[in-house]
Formats: C-alpha cells, sequence, structure tokens
C-alpha cells in the first residue's frame, strides 16, 4: 500500500514538473517575440533607410511615379476631363503603371513599343471589321474568329525571332492584346469608336510617362552603363590587392563556406561575373535615348558590352586567385615570404594600370602612353628571377622520390595483409569445418579486406605521397604565381578594348592634368537597378 502511495505521488511531483518548465518555456517565447515586435519598427526604417542612401535616385523615381499616377488620375477626379473620356481613363492610368521605368531609355522602349503596337493592332483592326461588314453575319463570325488564329499565332512566332525578342518583343505582345479586344468587341460595338478610345487614352499615359522621364531629373541608361563599367575596373583592381595582401598575410585567415559569401572580395568578382545581363540591357535601353550631352552622340554602347565581356574573362583569373587562399593544401609561410616582395609589386602595377583604364573612360579620354610601363615588366621580370633562384623548391632534389613512395605504400599494404591472415587464422581455428561455416567466413573475409583497403589504406597512401614529396610545398605557390602571369596576359586586352572606345567615341587626347580623378555618382555594382521587365 506504502508503495502505491509512493509510485502516485512521484508520478504527481513530475506532473507538476513538467507543468511549471513548459510554463517557463512560454513565457520564454512570448518574451522573445515581444523584443522582436519591438524592434521591428526599428529596424524596418533602417531598411527603407539603406536602400535610399545605397541611392537616392530610387527616392527621386518613386516621387516621379507618385506623381504622373497623380497626374493621370485627373482624368476621373476632374468632372470635364471625366465628361471627355469616361471609363476609358482606366488604360491611361495602367499605361502610367506599366510603361514608366527607373530609366528615361526603358520609359522610352516600352512607351514606344506600346504606342505603336496600340496604334498598328488599331489599323488591322479596322481594317478586318471593313472587310467582315460586306458580308452576313455568320460569315462575319467566321472571319473574325480566323483573322484572331491567323494574326494570333503569326504575332506569337515573330515573338522568336532574335531581333523581334531583343527589341520589340514588348511592342508584339501589346499589339496581340489590343487587336484581340478591338476584333472580338467589334462584333457587338462599333470598332472605330472602341479603337479611338484606347488609342487616345494610351497616348495620354505615354505622354507623361515620356514628360515625367524625360524633363523631370533624368535618369539616363547610358550614364548607367558608364559608370557600372568604371566601377567593375576598380572593383578588380581592389581584388587583385586583396587577396594578393591576404595570401602574404602573416595572421592566418580562416575562411569557411558560412562566412564566405560576406568577404568583400567575394562580392566584388561576383558583382562583375554576374553583370552580363544588366550591361546588355542598360545598352539596349541607351540605344533609345536621345542626345541629353555632348558625349552621347553616336555614342558606341556597344563597345561597352565588350569590356564588360572581356572583364569576366579577366574576373575568371580572380576567382581562381582567391580560391589559392582556400585549398587544402597550403605552401609553407617561410616559402611564401622568398616571393612576397615581387608578387606584391606586380599586384600592384596591376592594380594600377586597372585604375588607369578606369579614369580613362570615367574623364573620357585616351590612356595614359604609360599604362603598360616598364614597371610592370620590370615586376614580371623579378617574379621570374625569385622563382629561378629556388629550383628545389619546384623541381625537388631526390630521384628516387616516387620510388621510395612506392615502396613505403608497399610495405604499408603488406602489414595490413599479414594482420588480416592472422585473424583469418585464428578465425579459422575457432568454426566449424563444414561447407556452410566456411563460406560464411570468407565472405567474412573478403568484406573485411575491402572494408579496411576503402578506409584505410588508400587515405594512407594519398596523405604518404603528399607528406613525402618536397615539391608539393611549393606547389599551390606555383599556381598563385602562374594566375598573376596570366591576368597580365589578360590585361591586353581589357586595354585593346577601352583604346577602341576611345577610338570610336573621339575621347580627347591624354594630357599631364587628366590625372585629378571626376567626382561621379556612385553605382552600386552589385545592385544595379533595373527595370522591372529586364530582371
Amino acid at each position: 500500500m506504502s508503495t502505491k502511495i509512493h509510485v502516485g505521488t512521484g508520478m504527481e511531483v513530475g506532473g507538476e514538473g513538467e507543468s511549471e518548465g513548459g510554463k517557463e518555456k512560454w513565457k520564454k517565447h512570448i518574451h522573445v517575440s515581444a523584443e522582436k515586435i519591438k524592434k521591428f519598427p526599428r529596424f524596418l526604417w533602417e531598411r527603407i533607410w539603406k536602400v535610399g542612401r545605397d541611392d537616392p535616385r530610387r527616392v527621386i523615381h518613386s516621387v516621379k511615379v507618385g506623381l504622373a499616377l497623380t497626374l493621370v488620375s485627373l482624368l476621373y477626379l476632374v468632372e470635364p476631363l471625366f465628361k471627355v473620356v469616361g471609363d476609358n481613363a482606366i488604360w491611361a492610368v495602367m499605361t502610367v503603371v506599366v510603361v514608366l521605368e527607373f530609366t528615361a531609355g526603358a520609359t522610352l522602349c516600352k512607351g514606344l513599343n506600346r504606342g505603336l503596337g496600340t496604334f498598328l493592332a488599331g489599323l488591322l483592326a479596322f481594317l478586318i471589321q471593313f472587310i467582315s461588314n460586306k458580308s452576313g453575319k455568320i460569315f462575319r463570325a467566321v472571319f473574325i474568329g480566323a483573322a484572331v488564329f491567323l494574326i494570333g499565332a503569326a504575332a506569337t512566332y515573330v515573338r522568336f525571332f532574335p531581333y523581334i525578342k531583343k527589341n520589340y518583343d514588348y511592342g508584339v505582345v501589346i499589339f496581340l492584346l489590343t487587336f484581340n479586344l478591338i476584333t472580338v468587341s467589334s462584333y457587338r460595338r462599333e470598332v472605330l469608336m472602341i479603337a479611338h478610345d484606347r488609342i487616345y487614352t494610351i497616348a495620354i499615359g505615354c505622354a507623361i510617362c515620356l514628360l515625367m522621364s524625360l524633363l523631370v531629373f533624368p535618369i539616363w541608361s547610358g550614364e548607367d552603363l558608364h559608370n557600372s563599367t568604371v566601377g567593375k575596373l576598380e572593383v578588380l583592381a581592389k581584388c587583385i590587392e586583396a587577396c594578393v595582401n591576404d595570401y602574404f598575410n602573416d595572421a592566418e585567415v580562416q575562411v569557411t563556406k558560412d562566412n564566405a559569401s560576406e568577404d568583400p572580395t567575394y562580392k566584388g568578382y561576383k558583382a562583375v561575373l554576374d553583370s552580363k545581363s544588366i550591361d546588355e540591357s542598360l545598352a539596349l535601353y541607351a540605344s533609345w535615348e536621345p542626345r541629353h550631352s555632348k558625349h552621347c552622340y553616336k555614342f558606341p554602347w556597344q563597345q561597352y558590352v565588350k569590356i564588360g565581356a572581356v572583364l569576366r574573362q579577366f574576373g575568371y583569373t580572380v576567382v581562381a586567385l582567391h580560391g589559392c587562399l582556400q585549398t587544402e593544401i597550403q605552401t609553407p609561410r617561410s616559402v611564401r615570404a622568398l616571393f612576397k616582395d615581387p608578387c606584391i609589386r606586380l599586384a600592384r602595377e596591376l592594380s594600377k594600370d586597372l585604375l588607369e583604364l578606369a579614369n580613362s573612360i570615367r574623364n573620357r579620354r585616351h590612356c595614359s602612353p604609360e599604362i603598360l610601363s616598364d614597371h610592370l615588366h620590370e615586376a614580371l621580370q623579378d617574379l621570374n628571377t625569385a622563382i629561378k633562384s629556388q629550383p628545389r623548391l619546384f623541381l625537388g632534389s631526390n630521384s628516387n622520390q616516387a620510388t621510395n613512395v612506392l615502396a613505403l605504400a608497399a610495405a604499408h599494404a603488406a602489414g595490413h595483409q599479414r594482420q588480416q591472415r592472422k585473424d583469418g587464422a585464428a578465425l579459422l581455428s575457432s568454426v566449424k569445418t563444414d561447407s556452410s561455416a566456411l563460406r560464411e567466413w570468407k565472405s567474412k573475409r573478403t568484406s573485411i579486406e575491402k572494408e579496411n583497403e576503402r578506409k584505410v589504406l588508400r587515405p594512407q597512401l594519398s596523405k604518404i605521397a603528399i607528406t613525402s614529396l618536397e615539391f608539393s610545398e611549393a606547389l599551390p605557390f606555383a599556381a598563385f604565381a602562374s594566375l598573376l602571369v596570366e591576368m597580365v596576359a589578360r590585361l591586353d586586352n581589357v586595354i585593346v578594348e577601352v583604346e577602341e572606345l576611345g577610338r570610336i567615341a573621339c575621347f580627347k587626347d591624354y594630357s599631364g592634368g587628366d590625372d585629378v580623378n571626376v567626382t561621379v555618382p556612385a553605382v552600386d555594382v552589385i545592385h544595379n537597378q533595373l527595370p522591372s521587365h529586364a530582371d
């Protein structure tokens, strides 16, 4: 009886403990949630402030969109205008929402595509209506259905043409939409009235968009492309110096997968490698923009795309250079120190040349005649001399190293086999001699041998080979040095494209006073604002 009372009491105490633990857990959870709610307004404000601080033009564009929507809403709010336009004013509102983009070039591209598509669709719908009116009602319905099918299939097929897809895809979509709306509606209503209402309300919306985009704090795609190219050159220059400085840094830098994406060097070259679609979109929109300064008349925007492609090829070597900092096998720092000065000097000369190219594009002038001066070649020669002065590190001193490694590995394997035979003999003496036991022993022995070979022998063999070869210490540095030399070779391609840009765009000649940097709006290469339909 006492035992039962004791057990019941224990269960009751345990239940109360669990209940108190659950309450404490809920209190902690509620406290954490309350802290998050309390911090949310501040977090939201910081995010809003950061977006506007990174590029103040985003604030300007937001105000322009709000002002444009207010102006087009007057077609509804003002009674005299509403009597003239009526419910068709909704097309003007939709046009402003869809057409008004971040840059003037994108707005022009979409606005003219929308206007041209609507106009051509209205003309074709009027022609279909004119032909179908000459027949009876049944033939008219069949004719309209056939016309919708043929025009819809043809317009959709045309969208697959690369040139149409690149320049007029949005216009073809609007043409298809408008044509179907007007043609199908014309079976019940007068087509001329439908086309008239839609065309002039869309024209009002496009006019407001162009007014806000071209005259009120305009943002030009060409200038964005120009400044983005300058920014990519500067980013690559900084990445090269950062990689070389980190490689020869005395302190060990531990890079893990978690913090690798937060590395500024990683963010820098990743922005350059991901810039292809941005460059092509900005070049396309820049081709639609009118002349707005003395620099943009017949400006070769496609040459900027070529420079971007060359910079991405150059950026791949920067990626590989940065990867040398994270390899599993590293050259000892005592060996790296032998080549520190020539490598740092070569990286400095590379960075200096890239910055000179950036300044030449920024100031719209030709490159300095000293862009490939003797300093770069001297730094390259110094690195070559330093490597040749240490032949033992790269060639090795023992010609029989491979034989020694194989002999050591063979001895290691023989030792494992002898141990396995001893285990097998002991196992054989302890089992029965019947055939089933013998088969079981053989299968177990085979599995043991395979497991030992997979888990022990092969990893040990690779470790023996790596640690016993002397030239393994200098091998990672040889890869690092070869990438620096490859950058010098690829720098020539960048210089050729930049010089070609200066020749086509008629850049001014270089003079000593052009070394002064010109302050330009900072363009974030990582987060470049693009029109919505180009994302």
